[in-house]
């Protein structure tokens, strides 16, 4: 057995960039203090998710270095690694991207969403290539909101390449009139929960799915076994930090490797 307590960060969209740096640093002491080595956020967390109904003001490359060095004093202090739903600049193209951090503070590297959601694609640009990282005993990926949800070789790719969780930043909020679960993966919610459940079952890999906090929330924070079984998730609109225990020798990563194409 090869035990590793990990964090997502179930907490309410920021009322302003700034404030977002705030609750990020905020929920990484929280981590810490449960014990977590790793805590993941949701979707462009820091300054927050474009185009979705909230306020977020044109923002320079400064503030996003300010951010990202806050967030990584914050990383080496606590001793955890922390995976940001953030933004970044490359050129004249404004990416949505998760900044991973080492626990030493230092930057590992950004895994740029590739696949956006066409609603965003006037906001954003594509990134392209995936990778993955190491935190000590665990070697994980990332597949951001759309990409894991509709986009399985998003999850495959880093479980072929070693990653025995697979996290998810992603983004959704209660519309007027939806159905609002109470239960996981409710049958009459929309696919997206049972989707995650794929994700896992079809690599036999954890998948850690990240939301904001947010009343109704159609989907929210989980952890699914490799096994495409639930562990835990976070009550539906209730802010606050899911914690969750996980066994890494579970991950075997099994049918992932066996996948020869079609």
């Amino acid at each position: 057995m090869t035990p590793l307590r990990i964090a997502l960060a179930n907490i309410r969209f920021a009322a302003s960039p700034d404030e977002s740096i705030e609750f990020a640093i905020q929920a990484i002491h929280q981590a810490s203090a449960a014990g977590a080595a790793v805590v993941c956020f949701p979707e462009a967390y820091v300054p927050g998710l474009r185009g979705v109904g909230h306020e977020i003001p044109v923002l320079d490359a400064l503030y996003l270095e300010r951010a990202w060095t806050k967030v990584a004093v914050a990383a080496e202090k606590k001793k955890l690694t922390v995976i940001l739903g953030t933004e970044r600049i490359v050129g004249k193209d404004l990416r949505i991207t998760a900044l991973v951090v080492n626990q030493d503070g230092t930057i590992a590297g950004f895994q740029d969403k590739a696949q956006l959601d066409p609603t965003e694609e006037g906001i954003y640009s594509p990134g392209s290539g995936r990778r993955v990282f190491q935190a000590g005993p665990l070697t994980f990926g990332v597949s951001i909101c759309h990409e894991g949800w509709r986009y399985p070789e998003t999850v495959r790719w880093p479980a072929v390449n070693g990653a025995q969780v697979v996290f998810h930043p992603t983004f959704s909020e209660a519309e007027p009139g939806s159905f609002r679960p109470a239960v996981f993966a409710d049958p009459a919610n929309t696919f997206h929960e049972k989707a995650a459940l794929c994700r896992a079952a079809e690599n036999t890999c954890y998948f850690a799915t990240v939301n904001y906090g947010s009343e109704g929330s159609p989907t929210t924070s989980a952890v699914v076994k490799p096994g495409g079984t639930l562990q835990s998730y976070q009550p539906y609109g209730q802010e606050g930090l899911l914690i969750a225990d996980i066994d890494l020798d579970l991950a075997s990563r099994l049918l992932a490797k066996r996948f020869r194409g079609v």
